[in-house]
């Protein structure tokens, strides 16, 4: 399994930026795809955008497609989301997942290891 550990979140006005950030150790972080969930209080946790394992294909959800980027460096272990024109209906706790082997992938029953998670909250 891969360990991470996210970092960068924060209290936001709304409109405003944040990039998240997940430092990632084990051996095949670098050979399998991540993402960006999040859960919201009441909610189930949702995802948000996955990228392959090299960097080159990207999914995001349409509720942050346009406003937000997700990156890699895998010779530094880590995937960012750049998070743009916050909303308050963004405010969530953000979780970083590696999957299960899978180089891409979308469906969230494919990651199986899960940082902590990061607050983040946008206030109107």
């Amino acid at each position: 399994q891969v360990q991470l550990v996210e970092s960068g979140g924060g209290l936001v006005q709304a409109g405003g930026s944040l990039r998240l950030s997940c430092a990632a150790s084990g051996r095949t972080f670098s050979s399998v795809a991540t993402g960006w969930f999040r859960q919201a209080p009441g909610k189930e946790r949702e995802i948000v955008s996955t990228i392959n394992w090299k960097g080159t294909s990207r999914y995001y959800a349409d509720s942050v497609k346009g406003r937000s980027t997700i990156s890699r460096d895998n010779a530094k272990s880590m995937v960012y989301l750049q998070m743009n024109s916050l909303k308050p209906e963004d405010t969530a706790i953000y979780y970083c997942a590696a999957s299960n082997g899978r180089l891409f992938t979308t469906t969230p029953s494919d990651f199986d290891s899960w940082g902590q998670g990061t607050q983040v909250t946008v206030s109107s």
